[in-house]
């Protein structure tokens, strides 16, 4: 007896889900980004509103003052869902902790010269409380943003914020400047340097408008103090004692590299979709640059003495850049 096998392609029918067929056509297959974000709200059948909010749907557009022909056009470029962020960040935190294993078999962070160190404890690590402050004003935006697009990017920055915070620590532990760790947190709480920033992030707390927020946080300050201390002081430390403090703090350079791509990418999309949109968020951007620059002013006089202000400057213009090429008029 003789078989005869043969093969054959069955073509299907669509390439994706339903919902995704209606947005993209139903020959175009969809990306597993695509497949975890769009259209995944509930946008309707509420049982109740809020019993805490009740001029609110519990997802509702009306939270924010900017308006979206489609809310799920602030996708990620990055094409993060839950799977590719934790993929991502684990082989992140797994470079940095080798880094900081490599620094401590080899002494290369407690002998780091006394005068870095100093640096390291009097502006670095109070910084760690800036980073639990982004943590709980991200936690804000994920929770009432509109659109699964946003709110799980602003869900992911808020755990990245808090792995900051926590590499912070190890840096001051590295450098066994473990009694400097309490030391900053009294300087933040008392230390006049930073209380304007201290006031600033509590500010943020309480502001009502998720995509204000989104401005004042993700855009604007951080836009300013990831490049005014993990570059400009960075380079300064590095010609001055070596490179360790860079390999102590790749995490936060990289994901502030990265993180950039995801918030310009929303505020480009934001501003394209109609002109109201334009001109508010860059009366945003404005406000929320001229608060942070004066927030920021005493910590770049702390870390680089009297070209302080110069530095700051600097970053100030290459912020001014970022918000330009995403179309916004500042």
């Amino acid at each position: 007896m003789s078989m005869d096998l043969r093969t054959i392609t069955i073509q299907p029918l669509r390439q994706t889900f339903g919902h995704l067929a209606r947005r993209m056509g139903a020959d175009k297959p969809a990306s597993r980004y695509m497949e975890a974000t769009m259209d995944l709200q509930p946008v309707e059948n509420y049982h109740y509103r809020p019993t805490w909010d009740p001029s609110h749907d519990i997802f509702d557009p009306q939270r924010s003052r900017i308006t979206m022909k489609d809310w799920y056009a602030l996708k990620d470029p990055r094409q993060f869902f839950y799977g590719a962020w934790t993929l991502a960040r684990g082989r992140m935190q797994e470079t940095a902790s080798a880094d900081f294993d490599m620094a401590d078999e080899l002494g290369l962070a407690t002998g780091y010269p006394g005068e870095g160190k100093k640096v390291v404890n009097e502006v670095l690590l109070p910084l760690r409380h800036v980073a639990w402050g982004s943590n709980i004003n991200n936690s804000y935006i994920a929770a009432y943003s509109y659109g699964i697009a946003i709110s799980q990017a602003t869900a992911y920055a808020c755990m990245d914020q808090l792995g900051i915070a926590q590499f912070i620590t190890r840096l001051g532990i590295s450098l066994d400047e473990i009694d400097a760790l309490a030391e900053a947190k009294q300087a933040w709480l008392k230390a006049p340097v930073w209380q304007g920033l201290r006031h600033y992030i509590e500010d943020q707390m309480v502001m009502d408008d998720w995509f204000e927020l989104f401005v004042a946080q993700n855009f604007a300050l951080e836009g300013l103090l990831y490049p005014l201390i993990y570059d400009k002081l960075n380079d300064r430390l590095n010609a001055a004692h070596g490179p360790v403090l860079t390999m102590l703090t790749r995490f936060q350079r990289e994901w502030f590299a990265e993180n950039v791509k995801w918030v310009d990418a929303v505020l480009k999309a934001a501003a394209a979709d109609n002109p109201a949109n334009k001109a508010l968020l860059a009366e945003w951007i404005a406000a929320a640059r001229q608060r942070s620059v004066e927030v920021l002013a005493p910590v770049a006089e702390l870390a680089f003495g009297t070209e302080g202000a110069a530095v700051l400057d600097e970053v100030v213009q290459q912020l001014n850049a970022r918000a330009a090429k995403a179309g916004i008029p500042v």
